[in-house]
Parts: structure tokens; sequence; C-alpha cells
């Protein structure tokens, strides 16, 4: 038996801790409880922050598409393409996801954030905590030499968590979004950058050698 006693898929014993904080894939009685926080919302419904509109419908169906999305993710990973979704909870209450995702990572060496926090946990400081814990895991654990996200340029606070965690502009893109033409702004950081802004305490655990092999790290 391994040693966090997940022999075939040894990532759900990957646990980022930072003072606040839990980041690990959930299990489906987990599951359940974040596709009720999504289905509570994310977002004010006059806005669109996200560039794949996944909050439009029913609170039924952000639930189910949440509950979806995420088991679909292991069933879609391999190591030259995985997309690691984390439940992220605070004193065992789940708040959001944190995602962290890549092509051809042993290769490029850089990943890519994602994230979504329901709306009755916003404007605490979550947001950049769980980003730095996913950041750290990225640099340290994986190896990364760098680490891009993206943000429409109307969500300052998306913006805002980037910026204070050092990251660099890196161009924008334009994009259809609800039949609009809405514009991204893609920002960049790199290990040095990380380095230098790093302010939060994380801990990591359940990351073995077979774990690193499913990232192709």
């Amino acid at each position: 038996m391994p040693e966090y006693g997940f022999r075939f898929w040894p990532p759900y014993g990957i646990r980022i801790r930072t003072p606040r904080l839990e980041l690990r894939l959930p299990d489906t009685a987990l599951l359940d409880e974040l596709a009720a926080v999504s289905a509570d919302g994310v977002h004010d419904p006059a806005e669109m922050p996200f560039s794949v509109p996944w909050t439009d419908g029913s609170p039924e169906e952000r639930g189910r598409s949440t509950f979806q999305h995420q088991l679909g993710l292991i069933a879609q990973w391999r190591p030259e393409r995985w997309s690691l979704g984390l439940a992220v909870t605070r004193d065992g209450e789940p708040v959001g996801i944190q995602e962290l995702s890549a092509a051809d990572f042993g290769v490029t060496r850089e990943a890519e954030t994602g994230s979504w926090l329901g709306l009755a946990h916003q404007n605490q400081g979550i947001g950049t905590e769980m980003r730095a814990a996913v950041l750290h895991f990225a640099f340290a654990q994986l190896g990364a030499h760098a680490v891009t996200s993206a943000a429409m340029t109307d969500n300052p606070r998306s913006l805002a968590v980037s910026r204070k965690l050092g990251y660099e502009p890196d161009g924008v893109r334009v994009i259809a979004v609800r039949g609009e033409a809405r514009t991204l702004r893609r920002l960049r950081l790199d290990r040095d950058r990380w380095e230098a802004h790093r302010t939060v305490p994380v801990e990591v655990t359940g990351w073995t050698e077979e774990c690193r092999k499913l990232f192709g790290a």
C-alpha cells in the first residue's frame, strides 16, 4: 500500500495547507458540497468574469456543471495534459475551487491557474491565499519555471490578486463571451518573482514520486 493510501490515484493524498485553508482533490461528498456553493452564486449575474460562461443557468445547472467538470478532469488526465481541480476549504467548510493546469509540462515547465470562490466567501483575502497555495505547489513541488493566469480587464479583484503575488503583464487577447467581444489580460509569474513576493506560509503533504510521474514532472 502506498504511503498515503491511494494506490491508483495518489494525487488524492495531496494536501496543501495555509494558515486558514486546506486544498485537496475532492471526493464525491465534498464535491457535492462544492456544487452547492457554486449553485448559491459565484458572481453578480449581470457580470461574466469567465471566458467560458459556465455560471449562466439555474442554480441546479451550476451545481451539476461543477460536479461533472471536476469528475471530468480526473477522467481526462494524462501526464502530457492535466488539470488539477482542488477543493478549497476553510475550517472544513468548502469555499471554492483552485485549478492548476498544464500541457506538456515536462517540456515547458509552465502551468496556468484558474479559480472560483463562492459569493459568501469573497472579500476576505481567501482568493489571494488559495492562489498562493497552488503557486507554492507549482514551483516547489512540480519545479515550474513560470505560472500564467488571465482575467478580464474589467475584473479588478482578480487582477489585484495577481499583482499582489508578483505576476507581470503578458499581453492581451480579445475573445467572444456571451456573443460580445471582451478583452482578456494575460499575466505571468516566473520563479524569481514568486520567490520575491511570497508571504503566505504553505505546507504540502502527500507528494510522492508516483504523483510526480502523473504530472509529467
